[in-house]
């Protein structure tokens, strides 16, 4: 059996080296990248069971590092820095981060976070390949190949994003809190702040405006949460 696969994206040497040394204790194949330029590179030639990715880079920062890799790939990443501010993390999540770390950290809660994630995305991948594909009016949802097709076109999303349209759209009409959403798409172990949802909601809301949809399929129901509608209500 393969071993799983960690991208380690770090400028720090000690941290590096820390990190692959506790990692390939634990049975995981370990590449490193001391830049984003590097991290890139490495993201599009291999298939990664997980990056653990600094922010603070030498070039191309961590942000950005996460964005293009996005744009590409589901990989789950895990965002690794000194930063602790709860804006920072809530950026971070919304453009495609899936867990924050901050520094200095015990290694088993870098594991922990570690198994949580990857456990994470098999289950997801299990159970999205027995869902069958979702159609509304010009929108077409396909869970097992994560692709979203408004008037038959191509829209990008995050992995993120993708959980959460998915997770409305499959239980269209049923209300969804945020703290019920906090659970289905980043699990029990979050310990961010709720609002990351209605950062989300705005991201997929610009998405699906931007791509003329013609009409806004998640409504939201103040004071609870927000619901999928696939006839939609005109946007503003």
């Amino acid at each position: 059996m393969s071993r799983l696969q960690v991208l380690v994206v770090d400028d720090e040497w000690n941290m590096r080296n820390l990190l692959r040394i506790f990692l390939s204790k634990e049975g995981f194949e370990v590449k490193e990248a001391t830049n984003g330029t590097e991290a890139l590179k490495l993201a599009g030639q291999h298939h990664f069971d997980l990056i653990i990715l600094d922010l603070m880079l030498p070039d191309v920062d961590g942000w950005q590092v996460c964005k293009k890799i996005r744009e590409q790939n589901q990989v789950p990443i895990l965002m690794l820095t000194a930063r602790s501010e709860t804006k920072d993390k809530v950026y971070g999540l919304g453009i495609g981060a899936d867990d924050y770390l901050t520094k200095p950290f015990e290694p088993d809660e870098l594991l922990a976070r570690t198994y949580s994630l990857i456990r994470r995305s098999v289950i997801t991948q299990s159970k999205i390949q027995k869902d069958p594909v979702l159609e509304f009016p010009n929108l077409r949802i396909l869970p097992q190949s994560r692709e979203v097709y408004i008037h038959d076109q191509s829209v990008e999303f995050t992995h993120k994003e993708f959980d959460l349209l998915l997770t409305l759209a499959k239980s269209e009409q049923r209300v969804f809190g945020r703290e019920e959403i906090v659970l289905l798409v980043w699990g029990a172990d979050y310990e961010g702040e709720p609002r990351v949802v209605d950062t989300h909601i705005k991201n997929i809301r610009d998405k699906l405006l931007k791509a003329a949809l013609g009409y806004n399929p998640i409504q939201t129901v103040w004071g609870v949460g927000y619901k999928f509608t696939g006839a939609g209500i005109p946007h503003d």
